[in-house]
């Protein structure tokens, strides 16, 4: 499939593929008239490359972890499992402090909340939407 078709089948742009593609992160054949060419095995590894960098992992080191991916080996298990539990560890502490951050809103909610109950009723505003309770 030529670029635009994997850029719709994963809505990726062609600018971030050509991207990934400078980076390493992606291969393509080339037709005589240059046009690239991709399999379809290609579109779950955009979307694995993807999931990595909305974990937040740099093209670099998505880059480091791809050779474990794609030809796994003693080698380069070993300095890939180490990367990875270090993203991993990365991604907690961003988890963690995200959890805060959120926990801070929903107190300073609910103590707007209890202020705005108590004002007087011509002077109240129409409350704020109710906060989701996902967690």
């Amino acid at each position: 499939m030529r670029i635009g078709d994997l850029a719709a089948r994963t809505g990726v742009s062609v600018r971030s593929l050509r991207y990934y593609e400078e980076q390493g992160l992606l291969v393509s054949t080339r037709s005589p008239s240059g046009q690239r060419h991709y399999t379809g095995d290609e579109i779950g590894r955009v979307a694995f490359i993807q999931r990595l960098y909305a974990a937040g992992l740099s093209s670099r080191t998505i880059a480091e972890l791809l050779p474990c991916v794609d030809s796994p080996s003693e080698q380069n298990s070993d300095e890939a499992f180490e990367r990875m539990v270090r993203e991993r560890d990365r991604i907690t502490g961003h988890i963690g402090e995200l959890t805060e951050a959120r926990d801070a809103l929903d107190r300073l909610i609910e103590a707007n909340r209890d202020h705005r109950a108590r004002l007087p009723t011509l002077t109240r505003l129409p409350p704020p939407p109710p906060a989701p309770t996902s967690r």
